[in-house]
């Protein structure tokens, strides 16, 4: 039966004549849902705070989840932050008979030597048509109101907005984008270029600090979770501001991790030929680049030769998750008494990676980042800041056709050198300016180190203060002091490892404590 179903969906169906619960989550893990069986009682629920609410279920944080939480800004299925709490993973399900639990999978991404066609034009033409018809599929349960997107004017977004305008007038459909005072983050002009190319209604919002501010105190009323990643505050505020109207959007998620769109992908051989060389990683690079000066911008030179080189200690795959996470598996920012032993310093790339044996290295890059980031990190912020502001939203790409297809071609014909999602940006040429088509990817960050240190310093101090930390005992204070002081006097960036600190006590003190 679960093979049969597509889209998103968490699960539960009770079956009176055997007396089994069968608990099951979509293919790409777009929905939540967690469970547990504490003493005779089996909880489940779409959310933490509702697993919570059960008198049975304690609030004991475990150890091994503010582990993964700090290293890879999430805990990733089937665990949770909480001993006793269990996430269902993606594309699986869990079945509970009279006290016995069977867990199992219903679906795996599957990588074929055999390609769908022989050429890279043929490819591009069969990922457009694959994409229309998911678009199609996903208006035939739209709601009456206009359709909405949320454009970055980046390739995903706008390739998503070129299918969709196939299949609606241009000005009954409603774009929305963010933009900021600091040029490095901003990408609203390029959003508006999209926009007026294709005729859309477009609507723009500009966000400051102190709406920042705001909207991370509402998220945390709603986030259940704790999630180490700071564009959750332009998300929410986006999907708010779009919210105001329209019901429900599409969104470009999906093609970074099955086209090859992230940065990191693209600097993965380059990781391969430094660390044949430790003398010049682990000495020589970390000193020169502390001559470099520490950076508000987006991706500053300091900042990916920092991420670049903390990466070179570890095994490729590993590697990949200490360039995206907010602390590295050795940092001493727990308290001894929360130090836990792990098998691995990312038990969760071992994991996924070990039935990826036989795939090619980059094949099972996008596997692994459509496990441990697409699942647990960007849908995780869709669904807070869905669930927080009411607007529903639909994410094409995920399709499994389009997904399917994705992982059946090569590689060169998503990325080559510095060049990423070729088979994208090949399928919309003609469709879209080149301008937009041959800009590098941006990404969706907000200007963190700069409110830090200004509209979100209040909030940030009030919250990691010593005699907090000391109390609670998660963390040393001495080295988040150190990481402070730092920061707020321009000596380093640390507006990952701050940010991941400040949402965990905040998420702390409205669930837990």
């Amino acid at each position: 039966m679960l093979e049969h179903l597509d889209g998103d969906f968490a699960l539960a169906l009770w079956d009176l004549h055997s007396q089994t619960l069968l608990l099951a989550r979509d293919r790409m893990g777009q929905k939540p849902l967690f469970w547990g069986v504490f003493g005779k009682e089996t909880v489940f629920a779409s959310s933490l705070a509702s697993m919570l609410a059960h008198p049975e279920v304690p609030k004991r944080i475990d150890p091994t989840g503010l582990y993964r939480y700090l290293t890879l800004d999430c805990v990733p299925a089937p665990n949770s932050i909480f001993q006793g709490i269990k996430k269902v993973p993606p594309g699986a399900y869990v079945l509970i008979k009279q006290g016995n639990v069977t867990e199992g999978r219903y679906h795996d991404l599957v990588f074929s030597q055999q390609t769908a066609v022989d050429n890279f034009s043929e490819a591009s033409a069969l990922i457009w048509q694959a994409l229309l018809q998911s678009t199609k599929d996903h208006l035939q349960t739209w709601p009456s109101d206009s359709p909405g997107l949320l454009l970055s004017g980046g390739i995903d977004s706008s390739a998503v907005l070129v299918a969709l305008l196939q299949q609606a007038d241009a000005t009954s459909v409603k774009t929305f984008t963010l933009g900021f005072n600091d040029a490095s983050f901003d990408e609203s002009s390029h959003a508006q270029m999209v926009s007026s190319f294709l005729g859309t209604n477009h609507q723009t919002l500009q966000l400051d600090g102190m709406q920042a501010l705001q909207s991370l105190r509402r998220i945390v009323q709603t986030a259940d979770q704790p999630l180490a990643d700071s564009s959750l505050i332009p998300t929410y505020a986006l999907m708010s501001f779009a919210r105001q109207h329209v019901t429900k959007v599409f969104s470009g998620d999906g093609g970074d991790e099955f086209f090859y769109g992230y940065p990191t992908f693209s600097i993965d051989r380059l990781g391969q030929m430094a660390s044949y060389f430790p003398l010049l990683s682990r000495q020589i690079l970390p000193k020169l680049v502390t001559l470099l000066p520490a950076s508000e911008g987006n991706m500053s030179t300091r900042f990916k030769a920092e991420r670049f080189i903390r990466g070179l200690k570890y095994p490729r795959y590993h590697r990949h998750f200490a360039w995206l996470g907010s602390f590295a598996p050795d940092s001493d920012v727990l308290s001894p008494e929360s130090k836990t032993a792990t098998t691995s310093p990312y038990p969760d790339v071992d994991f996924w990676a070990a039935n990826l044996e036989s795939w090619p290295p980059m094949k099972a890059l996008s596997v692994l980042y459509a496990r441990l980031y697409l699942a647990e990190v960007v849908l995780t912020k869709v669904d807070m800041s869905s669930k927080g502001t009411g607007l529903e939203v639909s994410a094409p790409l995920l399709n499994q056709n389009v997904v399917d297809l994705a992982l059946s071609m090569p590689v060169r014909w998503s990325m080559s050198g510095s060049t990423t999602k070729k088979l994208l940006r090949r399928m919309l040429r003609g469709r879209l300016p080149d301008s937009i088509l041959d800009r590098p990817k941006k990404g969706f960050g907000a200007p963190m180190a700069h409110w830090f240190r200004t509209d979100l310093k209040p909030l940030l101090m009030d919250h990691l203060t010593t005699s907090r930390l000391v109390k609670e005992g998660f963390f040393n204070a001495k080295v988040v002091n150190q990481m402070i002081d730092a920061h707020m006097s321009y000596k380093a960036d640390y507006r990952k490892e701050l940010y991941s600190l400040l949402f965990f006590e905040m998420w702390l003190s409205r669930w837990v404590l």
